[in-house]
């Protein structure tokens, strides 16, 4: 060991120490040194996991990747990196990594040459059509996907085949993200940045655990309490975790009312003449849209909302049923704790940011809670300024690069919508195909796709990149579809998987550095690899698979690129959608030298704050200016407290609320292959609050049975482990492909987003 290697090695120990005293809940694993750093080559690369983003550098000796840290020179995480990030490349090297295309002949997988399977692939999609019509074959992708992966998909579903079935499980996780941008502001994605979190003096936590799912982001909230005091940390949550122990305050609130809280909370800020009057007068409007809008439960489930306009003193009065004390009767959040949320908001000397990840979109009513806490922004001017807005975190390295901003969802096109005209002559344009081949009709978001491969309008269905037969709520409805006859189904993986065991081909992929390509994170930030290690047997990326089967379609024209370098010559391609102040991105060779861009990136600037004429060059009326309007305002909407689907009740009467843990991403199919995140977090549990316990006579490891209205599990209890659920309320993590704790979920969801809701059905509990 070299000197150099021995300080290495105590800096290391001490910050592993460090760690520990901070997090004494959490198991660490102190870093090895195998080989000397500096025989590394090292190369940047964003982290594989969440949409944080952390630029990573990887490095490389003898084509492996055997080590990884921080990139210091990444604005995102600024060197640091979480639990997950710090072992990912330990995800490339499990033992059961799939090297080999297998097909399912006479009820057995057998490896198969790639090239044979490309051909059942496309043959299968071909006979498919022939016999049940183009939409019978549907791709299933994932915020997972890298630009390019989702660009070719879209590009070959939408515009060469000529059908929308292009759905991403960030329909999942981020749909009413989307809506919720869409409906208050005209276009998609946060209007700030995470260098908010410099200059903001709170922070409200809407319903988001952040010191476990964006770890590296909560760090640099703690970093600006100690360097600046006054700052504080709202944690407003339906379950105490540990972002609530970190917390300068805890609310805890009723499953489903953060509506009535938040309207309740405008209500304050008006009564209390706290709101920005000249700010509302010149860029603010106000809207009502339909109410009791139903939940989805039922198949093929319409709804669209139609807004009208009204003033701001009809918007007052719609308040008038959420004062404090009625809204403490509904919530159970204390009227005093709801006016001191209102006067962080009201403070016109103190920056707020709100931040919410999937407690608010994952929601019945997701759309319209996304549009409640804009409100509070919109009536107090805090928005669209450093330190000031409302930010919606993303769960998926690239759900918000791929899935929103290419347009990897049934409506959606990489600009634009499916149902305008204009929009698709432009994609036809660019993508070489006759306009009429792009149809002007969405046809099925996830929930309503699986439902069709169960009543059998979609036959032939390729999953890339994601995990469905864990993560989709009512699982046992679409397990089952699956395996109807008639249905054939392509899953393209890296390793086996619930959804692998249920498929007829399986078609073995690269993972992201062993191959090029581009994610784009929560903050707009498109951020550029390259590849840097050959994939194991016959992997290949999702892209060039996709790309294999569109030539063996006949679509050549389209799919003209060399492999290597048909990246560049997409990422060429896919900007020209975006050409102009509005959404300009940054090129191939900018993307190459830097560890990210933010979009709009104008004449070489990143605009980090829109819709402020200071920032955004798009702006061209006032000091702000929500172009994404036809009025040039942003939007105001009335929408009211409804209770969800299914209440807890005799039969059924604890809460059921589902989530992530720290160690494991999503369904665990790449961190449960990493030793040192599978020991920490070997399997799934059930906590509870312990007043329910010893009613129940539940001791921590006991066995509990779980039952739902659609199924049952048996978990071990964790009573004040890592979480405390509010009395009545039950957590159960979803990474477990051992407890498919989704067989009990209920797939109702919010009819506008369409986006399930995963925090909140009834239960029933017994000890085993």
């Amino acid at each position: 060991m070299t000197r150099r290697d021995l300080f290495r090695q105590m800096a290391a120990a001490a910050a592993l120490a460090a760690a520990r005293a901070a997090f004494p809940g959490i198991t660490f694993a102190a870093p090895a040194i195998d080989v000397p750093l500096d025989s590394l080559t090292w190369k940047k690369a964003p982290c594989r996991f969440c949409g944080t983003g952390c630029g990573l550098l990887i490095g490389v000796k003898d084509g492996r990747a055997a080590a990884v840290k921080g990139d210091p020179a990444a604005s995102v995480n600024q060197g640091l990196c979480c639990v997950k990030g710090y072992h990912s490349i330990m995800a490339l090297y499990g033992a059961d990594r799939l090297k080999h295309a297998l097909v399912r002949k006479n009820g057995q997988m057998v490896k198969t040459p790639i090239k044979e399977a490309l051909d059942l692939v496309a043959s299968k999609m071909k006979e498919t059509m022939t016999a049940h019509g183009k939409d019978s074959v549907a791709i299933y992708g994932s915020g997972q996907w890298t630009i390019p992966d989702g660009y070719v998909a879209s590009k070959l579903f939408k515009g060469a085949i000529g059908t929308n079935n292009v759905e991403a499980n960030a329909r999942l996780c981020m749909a009413s993200a989307v809506t919720g941008f869409m409906t208050s502001f005209g276009l998609d994605e946060p209007m700030g940045c995470y260098e908010d979190i410099d200059h903001a003096d709170a922070f409200v936590l809407w319903g988001n655990n952040m010191a476990e799912m964006h770890p590296v982001l909560f760090s640099r909230m703690l970093d600006q309490r100690l360097k600046r005091p006054d700052v504080k940390i709202i944690d407003f949550a339906t379950r105490s975790t540990r972002t609530s122990i970190a917390a300068d305050k805890s609310i805890l609130f009723k499953p489903q009312t953060d509506l009535a809280v938040a309207n309740a909370i405008a209500y304050e800020i008006l009564r209390n003449g706290w709101e920005n009057k000249a700010f509302l007068d010149r860029y603010v409007s106000f809207h009502k849209g339909k109410t009791k809008i139903g939940f989805g439960l039922e198949d093929k489930f319409q709804f669209e909302d139609e807004a009208q306009t009204i003033s701001l003193a009809d918007y007052r009065k719609s308040l008038d049923d959420y004062t404090p004390e009625k809204v403490e009767a509904i919530s159970g959040v204390r009227a005093a704790d709801i006016r001191y949320m209102a006067s962080l908001y009201g403070d016109p000397k103190r920056k707020v940011v709100s931040y919410w990840c999937m407690g608010m979109n994952q929601h019945t009513r997701g759309t319209w809670i996304q549009n409640l806490v804009y409100n509070i922004h919109l009536l107090t001017g805090k928005i669209s300024q450093p330190g000031n807005g409302p930010f919606s975190l993303t769960g998926q390295p690239s759900a918000c690069g791929t899935v929103r901003e290419v347009g990897t969802l049934t409506h959606k096109l990489p600009r634009g919508m499916v149902t305008n005209e204009a929009d698709r002559k432009f994609a036809a344009e660019i993508w070489q195909v006759p306009a009429e081949n792009i149809p002007a009709k969405p046809t099925y978001h996830t929930v309503e796709m699986f439902r069709a491969l169960d009543r059998g309008e979609i036959r032939f269905l390729w999953i890339q990149v994601t995990n469905p037969m864990v993560t989709m709520p009512k699982l046992k409805r679409y397990r089952d579809a699956t395996k109807k006859e008639g249905r054939f189904i392509v899953v393209s993986d890296v390793y086996p998987t619930p959804t692998t065991d249920i498929a007829d081909v399986i078609l073995p992929s690269a993972m992201w550095i062993e191959r090029e390509g581009m994610f784009g994170n929560s903050e707009r930030r498109t951020q550029h690899w390259e590849k840097m290690l050959q994939p194991p047997g016959e992997a290949m990326s999702d892209t060039w698979q996709l790309i294999e089967v569109a030539r063996r379609l006949g679509f050549e024209k389209q799919f003209p690129w060399k492999e290597d370098e048909h990246v560049e010559q997409i990422w060429k391609e896919y900007y020209r959608f975006h050409e102009g102040p509005k959404h300009n991105m940054a090129t191939y060779e900018d993307l190459k030298a830097n560890p990210g861009v933010i979009w709009p990136y104008v004449k070489g600037k990143e605009t980090k704050w829109r819709y402020n004429a200071k920032y955004d060059p798009a702006c061209t009326q006032g000091e702000f200016d929500f172009y994404g309007k036809p009025d040039h305002r942003a939007w105001i909407w009335v929408r009211p407290y409804e209770a969800p689907p299914e209440v807890p009740d005799n039969e059924y009467p604890f809460w059921l609320n589902t989530g992530r843990v720290v160690e494991h991403w999503h369904t665990g199919s790449m961190t449960q292959r990493i030793p040192v995140l599978h020991k920490a977090m070997p399997s799934a549990y059930v906590e509870l609050h312990p007043a329910d316990a010893k009613e129940l006579g539940i001791r921590n490891g006991n066995q509990v049975k779980l039952v739902t209205r659609r199924g049952s599990i048996v978990l071990p209890a964790a009573i004040d482990q890592r979480g405390r659920p509010q009395r009545g309320m039950v957590f159960v993590p979803f990474f477990d492909e051992a407890k498919l704790i989704n067989d009990l979920t209920l797939d109702a969801f919010c009819p506008i987003s369409k986006q399930p809701d995963y925090k909140k059905c009834a239960v029933r509990l017994e000890r085993v």
